[in-house]
């Protein structure tokens, strides 16, 4: 699907952007691959490693979206990774995300149309469900520019659909690699927030080819959830440090006990494929589609009454073996 194209993915010197393009260039023959992100030093750096002919790179922030047409010339696909994600950092600091992650999407909407892209993922995040902090309702309102796009194409056939999963194994600044610290700095216990607390689990190469197979799975408003493992927060600490006691430090602002991708009111639109669920657009566009039938010829079914997806009722809880090899290809 990706040889002889063009891709654009924005935020692409992050962790996402560079186990995609790595598989990307694995795996296909790429007409062009453009990275598109504001750090020089992370382009710069990434330029030594990934330096096949079909490699861009663009200096650019989404919030600008002059540059952002301009980078997006002629590009067949775009993968939206850019963001503000931390957490306690948006809390304090809301504008600047509203910025990013809101602002920066309609530019990214705006762009790929006047540019007539051919289809664009957006990837999302559990804490978009239900929210109660501002990076999730900021990636709320993203996920609903997304959908709604394919209301406003007009004559293009530039299709749109998001992506939701939870945390990422050993991404920057999550859980694992501050755990790998501690303990290699020899610490004498770990800090836990709540001894209760759940998260759904995923690793970055799962995160990648769940997209990879969303660009055929898609006809346009979509929003994709895998079905993905839970982690017992106190569980990844025994696991990663059995010798180590906890020391129990209170949640962080606007951070959740548990996380959850499907809500209640979600599930009355929600179809289930044997590996993923597909959240359908509430509104109605002008083509009818049959989303229980998708790109890849997959059949869904309606979701059962009253389901919801929460990280706190999965089924499947990742033991200590489980844990440590995930943690291992992280």
């Amino acid at each position: 699907m990706f040889d002889d194209r063009s891709i654009l993915v924005t935020g692409g010197t992050g962790s996402f952007g560079r186990k995609f393009i790595r598989t990307l260039l694995a795996r296909h023959k790429p007409r062009r691959v453009v990275v598109f992100s504001r750090d020089e030093l992370k382009q710069y750096e990434m330029q030594q490693e990934f330096d096949a002919p079909c490699m861009r790179y663009f200096l650019g922030d989404v919030r600008d979206r002059e540059r952002l047409v301009q980078a997006v010339r002629g590009v067949d696909y775009v993968v939206h990774a850019a963001a503000l994600k931390q957490v306690p950092a948006a809390e304090y600091n809301p504008t600047e995300c509203i910025r990013t992650n809101v602002s920066g999407a309609e530019n990214v909407i705006h762009a790929a149309i006047e540019n007539g892209v051919q289809k664009v993922i957006a990837l999302s995040t559990d804490k978009a469900a239900s929210p109660v902090n501002l990076y999730g309702a900021t990636k709320l309102l993203s996920d609903k520019l997304f959908v709604a796009a394919n209301n406003i194409t007009g004559n293009h056939a530039t299709r749109f659909a998001v992506v939701r999963y939870g945390n990422v194994v050993g991404s920057r600044g999550s859980v694992v690699p501050f755990f790998r610290k501690l303990i290699a700095d020899g610490a004498q216990d770990l800090p836990i927030t709540d001894a209760r607390m759940t998260r759904f689990w995923i690793t970055l190469q799962q995160g990648v080819e769940f997209v990879m197979a969303g660009f055929e799975r898609m006809y346009g408003g979509e929003l994709f959830v895998p079905k993905i493992p839970s982690v017992r927060i106190v569980d990844l600490a025994k696991a990663m440090a059995p010798q180590l006691p906890h020391r129990i430090v209170g949640i962080r602002p606007g951070e959740k006990l548990h996380e959850l991708m499907i809500s209640r009111d979600d599930s009355l639109h929600t179809l289930e494929f044997p590996d993923h669920y597909v959240i359908c657009p509430s509104i109605r566009f002008v083509e009818n589609r049959d989303y229980a039938r998708n790109g890849r010829g997959e059949r869904g079914t309606p979701a059962a009454a009253g389901f919801k997806y929460s990280s706190d009722i999965n089924p499947h809880f990742l033991g200590t073996e489980e844990i440590l090899r995930l943690n291992a290809v992280s």
